[in-house]
């Protein structure tokens, strides 16, 4: 009897299924935070009688076989890609992406990283960086005695002075692209990672190339929905009991199985 392992893939299923949603519920109010979500594919099956086989009484061709299913496994975690709503917070490092993009930091490695979080700060040096103290690139210094800073929607980073009528350029931020943005790979901290399957980063000017635009004093809230989360923490919790009462039944029969005189 096959029934119980093949129910044990489906409760290892709906507990990892429960995992993600959990981590999209924790991450609610995460800046930036795409929820997630789990897929999964049937396992290989056992072929009793394959189709198109021929049968063996009459030479007759089987029209569908018997194959029987051996269980379920993890087909992936995918992120669900969308814009978040922007909230306004009136920071002058806060900026928030309008549409596809994210800022390129530099790692404790030396590695290149991207976030969509876009709450900066500055270092005592002046240095535009984020919550964790990486580097935003391309690496913008900002003076001690600048009074206000203005970052427009391509990116260009102004200060002004008190000796000085018009803004001064401190430089400007940049976005990177890629062709597959789920095939990032996430490493914490809202920070993402390029892989094979992402693709090369594509850097250039926001608002150019399909890339989006920067919007200071705002930043973007997690896409997370949660009615649509604890609906399918209903649906997993379901299929998690039903598989669990798999395993009760067949228990059941290979007990009565060992009463049989």
């Amino acid at each position: 009897m096959n029934a119980l392992q093949i129910a044990a893939t489906g409760m290892s299923a709906q507990q990892m299924r429960v995992d993600v949603v959990a981590n999209n519920l924790a991450n609610m109010s995460t800046t930036g935070y795409n929820p997630r979500r789990a897929d999964f594919a049937d396992l290989h099956y056992q072929q009793l009688a394959r189709p198109g086989t021929v049968s063996a009484q009459d030479g007759s061709v089987l029209p569908t076989g018997v194959q029987m299913g051996l269980g379920v496994r993890p087909a992936s975690v995918s992120v669900v890609l969308g814009q978040g709503t922007l909230t306004q917070t009136g920071g002058d490092l806060d900026v928030a992406i309008e549409g596809k993009g994210y800022l390129e930091v530099t790692l404790p490695t030396g590695g290149a990283g991207y976030t969509r979080d876009g709450a900066l700060k500055r270092t005592a040096d002046g240095l535009i960086v984020t919550n964790d103290g990486f580097q935003v690139s391309p690496g913008i210094t900002i003076p001690s005695d600048a009074r206000d800073i203005a970052i427009n929607a391509s990116g260009e980073v102004y200060a002004s002075f008190a000796n000085q009528t018009q803004p001064q350029l401190l430089g400007q931020l940049t976005l990177a692209g890629f062709t597959n943005d789920k095939g990032l790979e996430a490493i914490g901290s809202d920070l993402f990672v390029e892989t094979a399957a992402s693709g090369p980063a594509n850097v250039g000017i926001s608002g150019v190339d399909g890339l989006g635009t920067l919007r200071q004093g705002y930043l973007e809230e997690s896409t997370v929905d949660s009615v649509r989360e604890v609906t399918e923490l209903i649906k997993a919790q379901r299929g998690y009991e039903l598989n669990a009462k798999v395993i009760t039944a067949a228990d059941q029969m290979l007990s009565a199985t060992t009463q049989v005189r």
